[in-house]
């Protein structure tokens, strides 16, 4: 089961929902606008709600006459209480946007409540995306990558601590046993024609997939 998480982000940052045809979604707060104005009827609804008019709140009411709002003053995020109930439904893949744009201060908190996720449920598959791009935490192994034509350039950040033994197979720019430190810059934008191989023997790494903005209009165009 793939579960897609809205979040209350700009609408233009957002991905075309119509990609998970078979996904279950979970409205975050103004989120759940999001999904209802699209015709798509959340699993649930989640936060404080207090990015909705009170004429928005009616309608998720409707939905969910038994909500239960969470208080405004909280220790985690809605991101976050979104993520918990997602993971109340076993899922697979856990697909995270609308939280990209807009304040910096909540991106890095839905990339680090992501980021805490696949640590702690390392069998299920956790994805922050936006339109043109779409982040991937991987853990110590080997990784298989396909090429995908809507990312064209793929990178590769040490997180939260340095990447040992890293290399990368059938990629443009091979490398074998590097070793990442924690703030490098120097693997970004690697090109993949096929499928490549990512490897690493400590720590944990963040793997970013992105298109230009051109490539991304070309791809909506065709």
């Amino acid at each position: 089961m793939i579960v897609v998480v809205i979040a209350g982000g700009p609408r233009s940052e957002m991905p075309d929902f119509s990609e998970w045809k078979e996904a279950a979604f979970i409205g975050v707060d103004a989120g759940t606008v999001v999904l209802l104005d699209q015709g798509i009827r959340p699993i649930a609804a989640v936060g404080d709600f207090d990015s909705v008019t009170e004429e928005e709140m009616q309608r998720i009411e409707t939905l969910f006459p038994a909500l239960d709002r969470a208080a405004a003053e909280k220790d985690e995020t809605d991101t976050e209480l979104a993520l918990v109930k997602a993971m109340e439904f076993s899922p697979r893949q856990v697909i995270v946007t609308g939280v990209t744009g807009g304040r910096l201060d909540h991106y890095m908190s839905s990339l680090h409540a992501v980021y805490r996720m696949q640590q702690e449920f390392p069998d299920t598959e956790f994805m922050l995306v936006n339109r043109q791009n779409r982040i991937r935490f991987l853990s110590p192994g080997s990784h298989r990558v396909q090429a995908d034509k809507k990312y064209r350039y793929i990178s590769f950040y040490p997180f939260a601590e340095a990447v040992e033994g890293f290399s990368l197979t059938h990629f443009k720019y091979e490398v074998a046993d590097e070793t990442l430190p924690f703030g490098s810059t120097r693997f970004i934008s690697n090109e993949l024609e096929t499928e490549g191989i990512v490897a690493f023997s400590k720590g944990s790494c963040a793997m970013i997939e992105s298109s230009d903005r051109a490539d991304e209009l070309e791809q909506r165009n065709k």
